[in-house]
């Protein structure tokens, strides 16, 4: 299967799936360990209510980047799926850095790897991701990802950070893993 019909499938399904797949943007990233799912009838959406300027990534095809700032301050990358409901994506929320730790590093000013790509601004900054990604094939350069393999241990809970449908569970974690936004909620 390719890898934009692996992304073709439902938001939450996608989200999990998601968790222990390597992500690399030129050369630089790790193991994604947080996610969280949204889809176009879920009120937390950016695609709810309907395609904007803003999302209109998120209509677009299966497989691409949708790339937003939040606050004004930090760049939030997602990736668009589920062919059969447009305005689908997965939030990457965090990673356990793997390749290129110098470089992020750099980026991110820290050496201590859990403060590399804990949280989606950091992700994003250490992978030097912004608006020039945003709509961006996934399945080309600059990006890799290489699908995880079957059977991590995942945790489950709802999103955080929003104000809207706070209480879906729709946020997926690598259980114990050090490097998450936050720990989810036992």
């Amino acid at each position: 299967m390719s890898l934009t019909d692996w992304l073709g499938r439902d938001a939450v399904t996608v989200a999990r799936d998601l968790i222990g797949a390597r992500l690399l943007v030129n050369g630089v990233g790790g193991i994604i360990v947080e996610t969280e799912a949204y889809d176009p009838d879920d009120p937390a959406s950016h695609s709810f209510g309907g395609p904007r300027p803003r999302n209109t990534a998120m209509f677009g095809p299966v497989g691409r980047a949708y790339v937003y700032r939040i606050y004004g301050a930090h760049w939030c990358f997602n990736i668009v799926c589920d062919r059969t409901t447009p305005g689908s994506a997965v939030l990457i929320r965090a990673l356990e850095p793997t390749d290129g730790l110098d470089v992020m590093a750099a980026r991110r000013g820290t050496g201590d790897p859990r403060n590399l790509c804990s949280g989606p601004g950091k992700l994003c900054q250490a992978l030097a991701i912004d608006k020039a990604l945003d709509h961006a094939p996934l399945d080309a350069s600059p990006f890799l990802i290489e699908r995880a393999v079957p059977g991590p241990d995942i945790a489950i809970g709802p999103r955080i950070g929003i104000t809207k449908g706070v209480d879906t569970p729709w946020r997926f974690g690598l259980r114990g893993s050090r490097f998450l936004s936050l720990p989810f909620r036992p």
